[in-house]
């Protein structure tokens, strides 16, 4: 009997690697591509089960294991990918030996790395509430503090985790042994025939996605509990984004120079419609109190539209081509922005700047970056800390430039996006068209107000991107040729006009205030070294009662959350650093503008000061008339480029200090 038992348990492997044999060469690639699979799945199913009571609250329950094997499959395409590269190059019997240990050896790193990180999970998610990301990779600096933490509170779960990661790597390592002892290659010539095909498969696995954009964690964002949509994931692709998303973070703020972080505050809270306030945390600087000017017995909804790139160059009375007709026609319905200015060239720039309130930085937006997708103010969390049922429509897919994340994670807890659309008119390479994209709003609208519960609406379109689809039949083309830029926009338009005129002749119009902008022009271009006409943008406020008036003033993006909330009658603690233009309309005004790697400040009088890479900022004026800056020969005056530069470094330090937030109800640190 004992016999018996060894001869089987020592057949074990030849059975295993027979299953593969068939593969020659490519054996050891397909081991470690299943292995990969198995281990993801396995451990899902595990912390799944750990966490069912809070996966069964979502909607992603139960395809949270369909979308699981996604992720793994395109970890496992990762992890396989050198070795199907090399395989032409190596794989034959003139190299087979060193084949062979090369793939051994990188099979068992990546088993191990893999399992490691798994084996690490249960013991991250009990201290942090997600899978491993940015802060497993940060905490490598503090390895005192950790091995104490994980000494005092995880002993248990270390060791056994350390033993079963070496215990199932050698498990593996026994498997791949006929293969290690395989003494040639097979068939080169077939492995060389399949090799394209492998490759192609390889490549969609990693890609996972038919459409013009790959795939990304933000795509498995599915719920509004971002511990559930990290267990969707894998922690090895959890932390390898985190670590790529690193290099766009690192020393971004050093670029225009340095200022202790006591200067950059008296700076920022020097502002005329800060001065008053009053700033008592420690851990949110610019935490303060917004008082509305007019209260209300009940505080207004609130339906921001963001309207994918248009700029003033779109809007006749702005300067521009007279491609928005429908908006014109409203300027004298509320409040008209004549001077108000994006903060970037990128849709995620403008939703941090219109949803968050925050200044630009020298760094990606913080849609994209990891410590921001928990925890950042938004409008959304302040409000539905108000009782308010918050959420986001979109026409495309909301995982796109990591949106379904951030917002997921801050607030948003209703996110419709192109799956959510039912038989729609238009589809094009973006999503459904804008059309469709109101007529679910309207639909979303008019139910919300039945509810009686108060609410808060992003709308995102996305018709006016390129290559600019739209349905036929709609419009009179401003061009001859259908898809270019002036006839999107006038579709966009269109379709927009459309949706007010609805909404006005619905019963929620008169409860609701309505925000009309455009995240950023269509394209900033020219040989400016700050090209600021392109930033200039259209605005409007409407919507229960608003009065007409002309805004003239000089205007940034980020004053817009403030007055917002003003206009609702929303008394509130909030870190934003904008204008409330309700209680401080006549206040000199100023523009910040981040561009490429430059950094513009523009005051009231337009004094440009922009900030440059390791290099002295430059001084300008520019002329609003003409659309263009001229340059002084002379250096800016010492007190602009302070200003500058504070409001520069201040959004890097609040976002890596995670100081820009809403304190909760436990909060310790008031001065």
């Amino acid at each position: 009997m004992p016999l018996s038992f060894c001869s089987k348990r020592h057949s074990l492997p030849r059975h295993v690697y027979r299953g593969f044999r068939w593969a020659g060469a490519y054996t050891p690639i397909l081991m470690l591509f299943f292995a990969i699979l198995l281990i993801g799945s396995l451990s899902r199913t595990l912390l799944v089960a750990w966490q069912f009571h809070r996966v069964t609250e979502t909607t992603v329950w139960p395809d949270i294991f369909l979308h699981g094997l996604r992720a793994d499959l395109i970890m496992a395409g990762m992890v396989v990918a050198p070795l199907v590269l090399l395989l032409p190059i190596l794989g034959h019997r003139f190299s087979w030996l060193a084949w062979k240990r090369l793939t051994v050896f990188w099979a068992l790193i990546v088993v191990f790395s893999f399992l490691f990180m798994e084996f690490a999970t249960p013991t991250f998610i009990a201290e942090y509430d997600t899978r491993p990301n940015r802060l497993f990779i940060e905490y490598l600096s503090y390895p005192k503090e950790v091995m104490s933490m994980l000494w005092e509170g995880y002993l248990p779960a270390v060791i056994i985790g350390i033993f079963l990661c070496v215990l199932l790597t050698g498990l593996f390592a026994w498997l791949l042994r006929p293969w290690a002892r395989e003494p040639s290659p097979g068939n080169y010539r077939k492995a060389i025939l399949i090799w394209p095909l492998v490759v192609i498969a390889v490549f969609m696995s990693v890609r996972s996605t038919t459409g013009h954009r790959p795939a990304n964690p933000a795509m498995f964002a599915l719920t509004s509990d971002a511990m559930v949509n990290s267990l969707i994931i894998n922690s090895t692709w959890s932390v390898a984004f985190a670590v790529y998303n690193l290099k766009h973070e690192e020393d971004a703020d050093a670029r225009y120079g340095q200022m202790e972080m006591s200067e950059i505050l008296n700076e920022t809270r020097s502002a005329p419609w800060l001065r008053g306030a009053e700033f008592n945390s420690r851990h949110f600087p610019t935490l303060h109190q917004q008082i509305p000017v007019k209260e209300r017995p009940r505080p207004l909804n609130l339906v921001i539209v963001l309207e994918e790139s248009l700029g003033a160059t779109f809007v006749e009375s702005l300067g521009g081509r007279p491609a928005t007709p429908r908006l014109e026609a409203l300027k004298n319905s509320g409040w008209w922005f004549e001077n108000l200015y994006a903060t970037g060239t990128r849709s995620v720039r403008g939703i941090e700047a219109v949803v968050s309130g925050f200044l630009p930085s020298p760094a990606r937006s913080v849609v994209k970056l990891s410590l921001a997708q928990t925890g950042f103010f938004t409008l959304a969390d302040l409000l539905k800390h108000q009782g308010y049922n918050t959420g986001f429509i979109y026409g495309g897919e909301a995982h796109f430039d990591n949106m379904r994340s951030f917002f997921s994670g801050n607030g948003f807890d209703n996110i419709l996006d192109q799956q959510n659309y039912v038989n729609p008119v238009f589809t094009g390479s973006w999503g459904v068209s804008d059309e469709d994209l109101f007529t679910k709003t309207h639909e979303e609208l008019q139910t919300l107000h039945a509810s009686e519960e108060p609410f808060f609406r992003l709308v995102f379109s996305s018709s006016n991107h390129t290559p600019f689809e739209y349905p036929d039949n709609r419009i009179e083309q401003y061009d001859e040729e259908k898809s270019t830029v002036n006839n999107a926009v006038k579709y966009a338009d269109h379709a927009l006009g459309d949706f007010i005129d609805t909404a006005r002749n619905s019963d929620y119009w008169k409860d609701t205030l309505f925000l009309i902008v455009a995240d950023h022009d269509a394209r900033v271009w020219g040989d400016e070294l700050v090209p600021i006409k392109n930033f200039h943008i259209p605005g409007l406020i409407l919507g229960a009662g608003v009065e007409s008036r002309r805004i003239e003033t000089i205007a940034s993006q980020i004053d817009l959350a403030p007055t917002l909330l003003s206009l609702m009658g929303i008394a509130s603690e909030n870190p934003m650093v904008g204008r409330d233009l309700v209680r401080f309309p006549d206040a000199p005004g100023r523009a910040i503008m981040q561009f490429n790697d430059y950094y513009a400040w523009m005051d009231s009088d337009y004094n440009v000061t922009v900030l440059r890479p390791e290099q002295e900022p430059l001084a300008g004026i520019y002329s609003p008339q003409v659309g263009r800056t001229q340059y002084l020969a002379g250096a800016p005056e010492d007190a602009a480029t302070k200003k500058a530069l504070a409001h520069a470094l201040l959004p890097l330090k609040l976002y890596r200090e995670q100081a820009y937030g809403l304190p909760d109800e436990q909060d310790q640190t008031r001065l």
